[in-house]
């Protein structure tokens, strides 16, 4: 339906709304329509289809509670968002006002009392008036198009990039220089552990891909190292053979027993390091920037073989292939 569709365009926060049936069993679905009413007294709303299964349940509940969800609670959402199960079943929760089960790690949750009703075309509007609530500083999950999606904060920064002095030229907001500057800081950090291993940073990516799987052919190894490490690939794997942490076979290469030992050290501080680094940017931001840099590696290869330049180099895109 087009008008749903249209309505989709509005990215909203997704919400488990909670309650207690009469017999005591607790319910909960999940749902978009959840907003704010008023400040004072502290009023919110949500909706809830006339035809939905817990419809009956909760309109005859006293007390609700809205959770929040945040950008690593998915799988929750889509938890309460399937019919004709238990989704309680070996959730741990708690108890708020009105026996209502209270989820946990949510970015925010609201324990209301239904302060009125109405009914509005197919849906029912629930207006609660809001006892007690808690916040995160959790990114929130967010529901944009039919699919969900990230948010992050969007701070002005401290100091605003520097311009060119050539005009034209590469700026601090350019693509490849964020890109490279990120991987160079990030890896500055392990590379002091590769100096303790004898390892340059090309030899480091090969003894990764050989942890992959217990023995790689040379096609895998090419395959995998694919734009990343084409011409000098050949020259690591032997340095790897040479210094005992790799394996020549006629079938492939393996690593030896001194090379997964290298391996599992060098594995062990570059997931620390990225740990303390994830940490600090916030786990929704990090869900966001390895969301988007998957996605770059998907349309990268596809934009840089579409963009052809004319040998006396004058910036025009050469068409004379098509």
């Amino acid at each position: 339906m087009e008008f749903r569709k249209a309505l989709g365009t509005f990215a909203t926060g997704v919400t488990i709304i909670t309650a207690r049936a009469a017999d005591g069993a607790p319910i909960g679905l999940t749902a978009n329509s959840f907003n704010s009413v008023s400040l004072d007294p502290p009023l919110v709303l949500w909706s809830l289809a006339n035809n939905a299964m817990s419809f009956d349940a909760f309109r005859a509940a006293s007390h609700w509670a809205v959770h929040v969800l945040g950008s690593d609670q998915e799988d929750l959402s889509g938890r309460f968002a399937r019919r004709g199960e238990d989704k309680f079943a070996g959730l741990e929760f708690d108890e708020g006002e009105g026996g209502v089960p209270l989820l946990r790690g949510c970015a925010a949750r609201f324990e209301c009392r239904t302060a009125s009703q109405y009914q509005g075309g197919d849906h029912l509007i629930f207006i609660g008036e809001v006892l007690r609530f808690v916040r995160d500083e959790a990114a929130p999950l967010v529901f944009h198009g039919g699919k969900y999606a990230h948010a992050t904060r969007r701070d002005p920064p401290d100091l605003k990039p520097r311009s060119a002095h050539l005009a034209g030229s590469f700026g601090e907001d350019f693509l490849g220089y964020l890109l490279g500057r990120s991987h160079f800081r990030f890896f500055a950090q392990i590379r002091p552990f590769l100096d303790h291993e004898g390892l340059d940073d090309m030899e480091f990516y090969v003894l990764s891909t050989l942890t992959l799987r217990p023995l790689l052919t040379e096609g895998q190894i090419a395959e995998g190292m694919a734009g990343v490490l084409d011409a000098n690939r050949q020259r690591a794997l032997d340095a790897l053979v040479e210094r005992g942490f790799a394996h020549r076979t006629s079938a492939g290469y393996e690593l030896t027993g001194e090379g997964r030992e290298a391996a599992i050290r060098l594995i062990a501080a570059a997931k620390a390091i990225e740990s303390q680094v994830l940490e600090r940017l916030g786990t929704g931001d990090a869900a966001i920037l390895k969301t988007t840099l998957n996605r770059l590696l998907g349309v990268v290869d596809e934009s840089a073989a579409d963009v052809l330049w004319e040998p006396g180099g004058n910036g025009q895109k050469d068409d004379t292939r098509r």
